[in-house]
């Protein structure tokens, strides 16, 4: 099947997914457990395992496979010849027949049923790649706790305490239908790091398999809804572990480019209770220095493929007619902007000019069509410029949509040059509602700094004087220099600079205020 082909269905399925959990109400939704993952983490977490198995052919697994969100991503990842055979499993009817419908001629095997219940086949799986549902222990009945225990016995010779969820119980059991030497990636809560019913689980992963990986998510990351903001990424092998093996915990970012990573031996982790300490600090946080990672999540401003057609002026989404529930004040960039203050029209709109909107809009093109028949002649336009296909949009569903990136208080210039005294990097304070794209670094405010502005919303000036004093010399030193003296600075180098005394200060007295909250 070629990239159109799985681009099309992929469309497709995202469009069955919102359709079905609109059939059922918020409640209903965290009863079954069924949280959606992202495309774009599927994708990300297929193409991590496709460099781990290292041209290996695949027997894939997903014994929670909801409308496909994992198949898709695997289809995209690995070439064809390498899918040997594929199988997911799904509990809720609806979703197995809507998986069964979008995949079954694509290669996926669908079974109707509760994965704890079925009985791993003679020829077992290699690669397993799953979101499981979330549910919780008190959405459990004593029968079912009853039976998920006496399988795990008959199976791991293991016992989960009561106050386990019941993605501790898919991980355990999914043993059995895993091949030795088998890889498999879990998106799962990551409470199981440090409760008291997370050591059945750290007790398999250190001892009957090969731990490789465990990326936590940090909970301020905006690129993850709130279903993500305390999940893990868990990498293994079935393999029992060498003596010397050392596993890689990291924290923050992405899986491929986290924000902090530490190689923890086999031992180091049994003998801790609590894993989520795990990196820990970089080595300067190891010195006592605060940075500006410390106090702020810094993310690239979004890059949106093809600005001229996404990027609109005031006057041209009025010539337009387009809906301005898919317009989003976004900033033009930084040769445009005359001061370092952005102030905010009424409305939340930058006092700036040019005056430029996102377009970004998730709705499918069918309803396009009939709801807002200009916005889909746009739309066709850019079918026929070909945006759709561009690197980007293709990589999106659907391809007019955009990355989240929510308005941040703060940014820093992404490039520059130091002519005539200027200062190649500067930093900015966003007062408007706009978001930004990618010639911006944005930083949002994170841990006491985030909860004092939530608070405090004055407090922002002196913070946005701190960071004004942070000397260029930091900010190029830990960043890299191109030919003609063009200065570039990645979100991850603008986060190792030492906080400057100011802006240590300011974390100083938050903290001891909240120190001192704690015992009033």
């Amino acid at each position: 099947m070629n990239a159109v082909a799985i681009n099309a269905i992929e469309e497709r399925r995202l469009e069955e997914q919102a359709r079905l959990d609109s059939r059922k109400t918020a409640q209903e939704r965290n009863k079954w457990g069924q949280f959606a993952t992202p495309p774009e983490l599927a994708l990300s977490i297929a193409r991590y395992a496709k460099h781990l198995l290292d041209g290996k052919s695949v027997r894939f697994l997903d014994p929670a496979i909801g409308t496909g969100s994992f198949y898709s991503a695997l289809l995209q990842a690995f070439p064809p010849d390498r899918i040997e055979a594929a199988t997911g499993v799904e509990l809720d009817p609806i979703f197995s027949k809507a998986a069964e419908g979008l995949w079954g001629k694509a290669g996926l095997r669908v079974v109707a049923g509760d994965f704890t219940q079925q009985r791993p086949p003679t020829k077992r799986f290699n690669l397993v790649l799953t979101n499981p549902p979330y549910v919780r222990h008190h959405h459990l009945s004593a029968s079912q706790k009853d039976h998920l225990r006496q399988r795990l016995a008959q199976s791991l010779n293991a016992d989960l305490s009561g106050l386990a969820g019941l993605y501790c119980y898919f991980l355990l059991l999914c043993h059995d239908w895993m091949e030795d030497g088998g890889l498999a990636i879990w998106l799962i809560p990551s409470e199981f790091m440090d409760v008291n019913y997370g050591k059945t689980l750290h007790r398999y992963l250190t001892e009957r398999v090969t731990l490789l990986h465990i990326h936590r998510f940090c909970p301020t990351d905006v690129q993850f809804t709130d279903a993500l903001v305390s999940s893990a990424v868990v990498v293994f092998c079935k393999q029992p572990p060498p003596p010397s093996h050392a596993a890689r915990f990291s924290f923050g970012g992405s899986i491929e480019l986290p924000e902090k990573e530490a190689m923890l031996s086999i031992g180091t982790l049994r003998a801790s209770n609590k894993w989520t300490q795990f990196p820990g600090g970089s080595k300067k946080n190891e010195h006592g220095e605060l940075t500006l990672g410390d106090l702020f999540a810094i993310k690239r401003g979004l890059a949106t493929g093809a600005n001229s057609f996404f990027m609109l002026s005031e006057e041209r989404t009025r010539e337009l007619d387009l809906p301005p529930q898919f317009l989003k004040p976004i900033l033009p960039g930084p040769r445009h902007l005359t001061g370092d203050i952005i102030e905010a029209l009424p409305g939340g709109a930058p006092d700036v000019s040019p005056r430029l909107y996102l377009l970004d809009c998730s709705e499918p093109e069918e309803r396009i069509r009939t709801a807002w028949p200009r916005l889909y002649e746009y739309l066709q336009q850019g079918r026929e410029q070909k945006i759709h296909t561009t690197y980007l949009a293709s990589r999106r569903t659907p391809w007019y949509s955009q990355e989240r990136r929510p308005p941040a208080p703060f940014l820093c210039t992404y490039m520059g040059r130091a002519n005539n005294g200027k200062h190649p990097i500067r930093f900015l304070w966003n007062r408007s509602k706009a978001t930004t794209h990618n010639v911006y670094l944005m930083l949002y405010p994170q841990g006491r700094l985030r909860d004092a502005l939530n608070g405090q919303p004055d407090f922002q000036s002196q913070v946005f004087e701190a960071l004004k004093r942070i000397k260029p010399s930091q900010v190029i030193s830990e960043g890299r220099v191109y030919g003609g003296g063009l200065h570039k600075v990645e979100p991850k180098e603008l986060g190792q600079i030492p906080v400057e005394t100011e802006l240590k200060s300011i974390d100083t007295n938050l903290r001891v205020g909240q120190q001192k909250r704690l015992f009033v």
